[in-house]
């Protein structure tokens, strides 16, 4: 048995997995604003299912960002910025008295999806989240590649391939940053740039939910577009890494109901007339963060 805890900005996920991967308990609370507070609530989470199941158990933590090659600080965890510059590695496995393995969000979900999930029979697994943001997660051999400067998975801060190609993206600009998958194809990405587009303000999911039903003729022109960049950012990562399997996760990959077109489009940018990777949905959705969690506590038995 292992526990798995999902650390979001606004939730904290707990779960209790047993040795085949059946689920034993599953909790949520709202998560602290505030750092100490957060190390408080992990600590009586845990403290809590050792208690009721009247055992230590091994604990694994998935949160957002990542963490320094150099000093295992937290950086680039936008959403929950009170992880940022500390060492919560060291400092949750203090509280807890405990080794405790911690990793991405993104990370835990390309694991959970790889282990036991929809991609577990294939060898390279590239676990793909689109929602607020863009992150990815490497795994080979159910083992995650973090790299020597744990960024391995982090295709959204790539710039988009072959900028220009529309006409509303932007090429000349000083802001560097603007250019990145992430600002085309996240749901915050797809809101700024649909307000920039159409001088409209709207949410991704209505977004996606207009282009669907054919409600609004911009919202399906925009998903076109979409679906474009998508494919041509999906290109420049087989390219790179040529998976077995990539898994689409996320509120914005939730939205999806087109893989196989997305798949044609990106053969067509790749020019092949048919490629091998397989597109998958995740078989346990957002459980999947907490899921890997767990299965990185799975780490300490052996």
């Amino acid at each position: 048995m292992q526990i798995g805890i999902d650390l979001g900005a606004t939730k904290i996920e707990s779960i209790v997995l047993d040795d085949k991967g059946e689920e034993l308990h599953r909790e949520r609370e709202e998560s602290p604003h505030n750092y100490q507070e957060t190390l408080n609530s992990i600590n009586l989470i845990v403290n809590k299912i050792e208690k009721k199941f009247n055992k230590k158990l091994n604990v694994g933590v998935c949160h957002p960002g990542s963490s320094s090659a150099e000093n295992g600080f937290i950086k680039n965890a936008h959403n929950s910025p009170w992880l940022n510059d500390k060492n919560f590695n060291l400092d949750i496995s203090n509280k807890l008295n405990k080794n405790v393995l911690c990793e991405n969000d993104a990370n835990c979900f390309a694991l959970s999806e790889a282990f036991d999930g929809s991609a577990q029979h294939y060898k390279i697994v590239f676990g793909i989240i689109l929602g607020s943001g863009c992150g990815g997660g490497l795994i080979i051999n159910k083992k995650i590649v973090a790299g020597p400067n744990n960024l391995a998975g982090e295709w959204g801060h790539n710039f988009l391939p072959f900028s220009g190609t529309l006409k509303d993206e932007q090429v000349n600009t000083n802001d560097k940053y603007k250019m990145t998958i992430e600002n085309y194809l996240s749901g915050k990405g797809l809101e700024r740039l649909f307000l920039k587009t159409y001088n409209v303000k709207i949410s991704a999911q209505e977004i996606f939910k207009n282009a669907i039903s054919k409600k609004d003729k911009r919202c399906a022109e925009f998903i076109e577009r979409f679906k474009d960049r998508l494919s041509r950012s999906l290109s420049l990562l087989i390219n790179t890494i040529d998976p077995d399997a990539i898994v689409f996760g996320g509120g914005v990959s939730n939205e999806i109901i087109f893989l196989d077109e997305i798949k044609k489009v990106t053969e067509k940018w790749l020019n092949e007339k048919e490629i091998n990777t397989v597109f998958l949905k995740p078989k346990y959705g957002d459980a999947s963060g907490v899921r890997g969690a767990a299965w990185l506590g799975r780490k300490l038995l052996y």
